[in-house]
Order: C-alpha cells, then structure tokens, then sequence
C-alpha cells in the first residue's frame, strides 16, 4: 500500500491519522492487561475465566446472554493471540481508517466482528443439532474470543476495494496481489490448523467485503451519503436478520445447552 503523494517522515506514528484504531488497540491491550492483574494465565487461559470475561460460549450466548457476540471480540487466549491480532489490526486499521473514515470504519469493524461471532455460533448450532442424534466429542460447543473477526472484515474491504481502479481522493493504492496472497494465506491455515475460529474470520470477511463494494459504489453514483448509509444499515439488517434465524434454529437445542450447563458449574460463572 503505497500513497500518491510522498509521505512525510515517520507518518504511520502520527496517530491523530489513525487515533481510533489506536484506541481500538488500547482497548484490547488494556483489557488483556486487567485480565493478568486479575489472575488470568497470560498464555493460556482457562475455559471458565474465558467466559468470566464474556467469550463466546454458545450455551450461554443463546440462552439469555446474546451481548457475548460483541464482548468476545475482546478478549484474547493469551498473548501470542493478542499480538498478531493487534498486529494485523495495526496494519489494516490505520489504512481503513483513513480511507473509509472514521465513522464508517468503526461500523465496518464492530459489524464485521458481530458477524464473525454469529457465524461461529451458527456452526456450534448446527452441531448441536447433529449432538441430538448422536454423541461426538467434537461436537460440544467450544468457547472463542477474539478480535479476528472484525480485523478480517477490514482485510476483505480492503482486498475487495484493491480490486476496483483507484478513486481521485484515494490517499493510498492498494496492492491487490499482496491483499490476497495475505487473505488467501489465512483462510487455507485456519482451514488446515487447529484451534482457529474460521468460521469468524469468513462471517468477518463477508460482512467487510460487503460494505467496501457499498462504499466504492457510493463514490462513483450520485448518491454518496445515501449508499453509504444504505451500506451500514444494510449490514444492520444482514447481521440481526441472521442473529433472529439463529435464535430460531437454536431453539430446539436449549434443553441441550442447559444440560451442558447443569453439567459444567466450575466453568460457568
């Protein structure tokens, strides 16, 4: 990602440019701090202080406590899953910002991560669903936490966005290999290794690639504000829409969830 005009010396430490990524990252930095304080094993938390801290646990999440979507996004397994998540926000982020603007950005970051979380639990459902009939150990809902999601939907906007010809006011040209090769390379690992969430980072990418293509299509139309309006809102609707089938779907499996939770009162806050 380069700019039109040369950049001034040490630019991406200039954060009044990208002051709310940074903050984003204080946020998560902060709390991960907290959690150590508190007690929280700094690389390998245990599953109740995970959800003490408001991971997604479908269980829980879908049984009264629906605010765990957004809640997971913030907190981490330890800190190597801190690190390359702030990384990658770092990277992405302080772009996004910039060219989206800061209203939209956050929007895109807060609706991307909430898919993300739904997505996931969409897929802990339908196991849950395939539990009923027979027993596995793989099925049984798993906890995550995490603020993947949200920064995969930033890598697909601005993938998707690297795809069209450069906009006039555009301040940087996106390189369209190196956004894919980057998106590519972490889908066929979460694919391939264990413990990753990608149910998270594709609802994350959806939703991201979905308002980029809003976005671009609101600079070359008449209608800027509007589409982009259109855009959040669309993402608004998308995100509940499929928050209400889940609850739908799920609903068969409560009797399951609250068996699980009779079954586990240690990790159960």
């Amino acid at each position: 990602m380069t700019q039109y005009q040369p950049p001034h010396i040490n630019r991406k430490l200039n954060v009044q440019n990208w002051w709310l990524t940074a903050l984003l990252i204080a946020i998560n930095v902060g709390l991960f701090v907290w959690q150590i304080v508190s007690g929280i094993d700094i690389s390998d938390p245990a599953m109740k202080d995970a959800i003490h801290w408001g991971a997604d646990f479908t269980p829980l999440t879908f049984s009264g406590q629906p605010e765990r979507l957004f809640t997971s996004m913030f907190f981490h397994f330890g800190l190597v899953h801190l690190m390359l998540n702030m990384w990658a926000l770092y990277i992405f982020g302080n772009v996004a910002e910039s060219l989206f603007g800061r209203f939209y950005f956050i929007g895109m970051y807060l609706l991307a991560g909430l898919f993300g979380s739904l997505l996931s639990s969409y897929m802990t459902i339908q196991n849950g669903h395939e539990l009923l009939q027979h027993f596995d150990q793989s099925l049984l809902p798993h906890v995550s936490a995490g603020a993947s999601g949200a920064v995969m939907g930033l890598g697909a906007a601005l993938t998707v966005l690297s795809l069209f010809p450069p906009l006039p006011h555009q301040a940087y040209i996106l390189d369209k290999k190196a956004l894919l090769m980057i998106m590519a390379i972490n889908l066929i690992f979460g694919f391939v290794a264990t413990g990753i969430n990608n149910a998270a980072h594709i609802g994350g990418m959806v939703i991201g690639a979905f308002l980029a293509l809003m976005w671009y299509l609101s600079y070359v139309s008449k209608f800027k504000n509007t589409l982009k309006l259109l855009g959040l809102l669309g993402a608004v609707v998308i995100t509940g829409g499929f928050y209400m089938y889940c609850v739908q779907l799920n609903s068969p499996l409560l009797p399951l969830w609250h068996e699980i939770i009779i079954q586990n009162p240690d990790i159960i806050p």
